[in-house]
């Protein structure tokens, strides 16, 4: 799905009003099985990134960066995954010679490039699965929401440029949960983007750690090329701006629902489009590993990379639950 333009901070529109006693519903709902989950846990720690609203925040970028940090430290990441857009339903550990995105998600097939992921919508189960094949720790992508595994550290991430939309429960608003729900469950917080209206944030007793999304070093191609742009991600303007940044030219940018299964007269039109304008057709990564392999010889994925402003101070935070334990 594509994100209401009523979710916006500002947004004139009725429907929050109207949706309000929905939210209420949703609400009630979500605490009920709050109490009604047996939360569970594992031998090794278990790291969760998350978010508070639907849509996309920067959560898989944040992850591989962490992921990187600790391998280098000698940790054998595992990483643990819903699979949202998949039909399996796990436990599975992704194979990239194997699985597709519609069978285990797109993001999960981002992820296993860096490190082992299961995929599992048991995450419990999950887990278990991940520490018999030799996981020393977990990295939760997404699942911040999610009660049936104790996390031993939990990162709540947010886009600067989007916060917290118009600061509403869904569905009136982007919200999974009240923003002081959120706080009190994570043990940090990092803003991914130039920060805008953070007054949400303000007196919040965890630290903040402030990142930024830049292109990848081989992307360096794309300087005043003329491009073609099409996304399916949560928020497509964030490509399309990154793009812009790293020197493109934007002809055209197209936008798809998040997790867009691609047909081929889908890319068939998009190429048109390019070759109409003698440019190259562009995406991300996540919406590349959607695509057919024809497809895929037709497009040219964009990646980034995802820096921390004072790396070291996630990294303390890190070393927290990690520290006490050494590796041979």
């Amino acid at each position: 799905m594509r994100a209401p333009e009523y979710w916006i901070k500002g947004s004139q529109s009725v429907l929050p009003t109207i949706l309000t006693p929905f939210s209420m519903l949703y609400a009630l709902i979500d605490g009920i099985n709050r109490k009604m989950t047996n939360t569970r846990s594992v031998d090794i720690p278990v790291v969760c990134i998350g978010n508070i609203v639907a849509g996309g925040a920067g959560k898989t970028p944040v992850a591989i960066e962490i992921a990187r940090f600790l391998i280098h430290s000698g940790w054998s990441v595992h990483f643990l995954s819903r699979g949202y857009g998949g039909k399996e339903k796990g436990p599975l550990c992704v194979s990239l010679d194997v699985h597709r995105a519609e069978d285990v998600g797109d993001e999960p097939l981002i992820l296993a490039s860096v490190a082992p992921t299961w995929i599992a919508s048991d995450r419990y189960a999950g887990a278990t699965k991940a520490v018999e094949a030799g996981a020393d720790i977990i990295l939760m992508d997404d699942g911040f929401q999610n009660r049936s595994l104790k996390k031993d550290l939990s990162l709540l991430v947010i886009d600067a440029g989007y916060g917290i939309g118009n600061g509403r429960l869904l569905p009136a608003g982007p919200l999974r949960e009240t923003v002081a729900s959120a706080l009190q469950r994570t043990d940090g917080v990092i803003v991914v983007g130039e920060k805008t209206d953070f007054s949400f944030l303000k007196g919040v007793s965890v630290p903040v750690f402030s990142a930024r999304i830049v292109p990848h070093a081989l992307q360096k191609e794309l300087v005043g090329e003329k491009v073609v742009a099409f996304a399916g991600i949560g928020r497509p303007q964030k490509f399309f701006d990154s793009l812009i940044d790293a020197g493109a030219e934007v002809i055209e940018a197209l936008e798809f629902p998040d997790h867009y299964s691609f047909k081929r007269d889908d890319i068939m039109k998009l190429v048109e489009k390019a070759a109409l304008h003698n440019a190259a057709l562009v995406t991300t990564r996540k919406d590349y590993v959607r695509l057919s392999d024809e497809a895929r010889m037709m497009t040219t994925v964009f990646d980034i990379d995802l820096m921390f402003e004072q790396p070291d101070r996630l990294q303390q935070l890190l070393k927290g639950i990690t520290g006490s334990r050494e590796h041979a």
